[in-house]
């Protein structure tokens, strides 16, 4: 006997079509869309079992506090290390030598506190979120009731699992990148305003004075390179978005395929059902093409940054040191810091193709939501 899932009423699969997840959504509703996942997810550091998501979200936020404060140290002892050096101190360099191994230590032990507390925070989020979505989707028989409309959102279990997996992992790590990139910003760019200085240069005979020039120089790069990133990269968003949605129309495809019964297969031929894969699999190809191409000019600029950063740093420390109004040890310090800093204020273009999947899953697992939300409102009407 042939089964048939019966028709979904007309709001709803409307409302699929509404919330499907894609590049072109208006602001209001992609904002509606993070609201609708942020109502649902927060609800893990909150209720009877919170403490078990505060725990290693608090962890957490002490490895990223601790890191900064080894790193800070560290930045000095690279100072004293290399004003040690040029002077060709042996007695201190012996105790530079000495006083780097704790300070190393320190650093690896925090350093696997924040993988646990990070990969702990993760785990226990995902496993709390799937949960959930998995008890709405069962409450009621709604997962019989979800409309079967043409396109991505035929596969609620593809968002159930991996969608719910990315939507939990990455914005805990971006989180923690973002926390790390302003305090290290803070606290470095006062390495460059105190120790930096101003400049002092001379021009058609005259001196003119550059306050604070490190600082100026820093900001006026680190701007240069996210206006380059945001220019090149500026379809990456699109193109994730896109790509995601043809990799979960493929295995929606599939799954439908796999479901159906026999009489409705053979109806369908063979050679039509191998045709509709085929077409699927050619847009994930033609969508990773245009992914991959996109991330090489990407990395023109990434890569480029991370060659040039360093040298520019030690290429406007170099007339401080020539005439000796800074160290080698002050020189070494301030490249350092100069890193860091640039590193902290261009995180947003270094994580654009993370955001994009980030903000994609999160717009999948809450279209899920308001459909889910919709069809419970009807069942109780």
């Amino acid at each position: 006997m042939q089964k048939h899932n019966p028709p979904p009423p007309r709001n709803v699969e409307a409302s699929v079509r509404e919330t499907a997840p894609t590049a072109g959504f208006p602001v209001d509703r992609r904002r509606a869309l993070v609201s609708r996942f942020w109502r649902s997810a927060s609800g893990f550091w909150r209720g009877p079992k919170a403490l078990t998501a505060w725990l290693p979200t608090a962890a957490l936020l002490a490895s990223v506090l601790l890191q900064l404060l080894i790193q800070y140290r560290l930045n000095y002892w690279g100072r004293d290390f290399f004003d040690a050096f040029g002077r060709r101190d042996s007695a201190v360099l012996r105790a530079q030598a000495l006083l780097f191994l704790p300070l190393a230590g320190a650093s690896i032990l925090v350093a696997v506190l924040g993988v646990w507390s990070q990969m702990t925070t993760q785990r226990r989020w995902r496993a709390w979120l799937t949960q959930h979505l998995i008890d709405r989707w069962l409450a009621n028989d709604l997962f019989r009731k979800l409309p079967f409309a043409v396109g991505e959102d035929q596969n609620a279990e593809y968002r159930i699992a991996e969608d719910a997996r990315v939507a939990t992992d990455a914005p805990v790590s971006m989180a923690v990148g973002l926390l790390k990139a302003v305090l290290s910003a803070g606290i470095f760019i006062g390495i460059l305003w105190n120790v930096g200085g101003d400049l002092v240069i001379g021009v058609v005979g005259h001196e003119l004075t550059v306050p604070k020039y490190l600082v100026i120089a820093v900001a006026t790069y680190s701007a240069l390179m996210t206006l380059a990133m945001t220019i090149i990269g500026r379809r990456m968003v699109k193109i994730i978005a896109g790509k995601n949605a043809a990799e979960a129309q493929f295995r929606s495809i599939g799954s439908n395929l796999r479901e159906r019964d026999t009489a409705a297969a053979r109806s369908q031929g063979e050679i039509q059902q191998q045709h509709s894969l085929s077409l699927a699999l050619d847009d994930v190809i033609n969508r990773w093409r245009e992914l991959c191409a996109q991330l090489m000019r990407t990395t023109l600029v990434s890569q480029g940054n991370v060659l040039l950063a360093p040298v520019i740093g030690w290429v406007l420390c170099a007339p401080k040191y020539l005439v000796g109004t800074m160290s080698l040890g002050e020189v070494a310090q301030v490249t350092a810091a100069f890193v860091i800093v640039q590193a902290a204020l261009n995180w947003l273009v270094d994580n654009y193709a993370s955001l994009a999947d980030c903000l994609s899953s999160i717009n999948r697992v809450a279209s899920l939501l308001m459909v889910l939300d919709q069809l419970d409102s009807e069942g109780r009407d």
